[in-house]
């Protein structure tokens, strides 16, 4: 089946749908934490990426089935002074796996990267994730380091506490 790869609109009522969907699906999954994401958080979510000038997301579709989201953020390279695009979520719908669909949206991600005059697109990935590494791999992702005396960079979090 055909993947039509589109930038969401925050304002289209069938991406207002289809991203909190597509979401769970990730956060459900085993490689998203296999917790679902609060209801009152998915309610309000694409509302508040529609605040953020520097968000966008992408959605795959086959048919008018959703099959894939990336959502992004542009960030700033200092070392090139130039923007970045970082890949903040990755999800192709369990059965769609395998179908191209990642290299679709991430396809549509590099284009507006260039669009943008970025440098450069980062993205994180869990280290038992082998499927998802060797999508990114196939895509020409790699591990980041500066030097090989440096090592690679880490992904490191600290969580605040906030109110809902």
């Amino acid at each position: 089946m055909t993947t039509t790869v589109i930038l969401a609109d925050y304002q289209n009522p069938k991406h207002q749908q289809d991203i909190p969907i597509m979401m769970q699906a990730y956060a459900t999954d085993p490689m998203g934490g296999g917790t679902p994401i609060a209801e009152s958080v998915l309610a309000g979510l694409v509302e508040k990426l529609a605040q953020l000038p520097y968000a966008f997301s992408v959605l795959a579709y086959q048919g008018d089935d959703v099959v894939g989201l990336a959502n992004c953020f542009e960030g700033f390279s200092t070392f090139q002074a130039k923007p970045l695009i970082n890949i903040h979520d990755l999800v192709v719908a369990n059965g769609h796996r395998g179908q191209g669909v990642g290299q679709a949206l991430l396809q549509a991600v590099e284009n507006i990267a260039q669009e943008k005059g970025c440098c450069k697109i980062t993205l994180e990935v869990l280290s038992n994730n082998e499927i998802a590494q060797g999508a990114y791999q196939k895509f020409g992702f790699a591990g980041y380091q500066l030097s090989e005396t440096g090592g690679q960079a880490l992904f490191w979090q600290k969580s605040l506490a906030t109110e809902s």
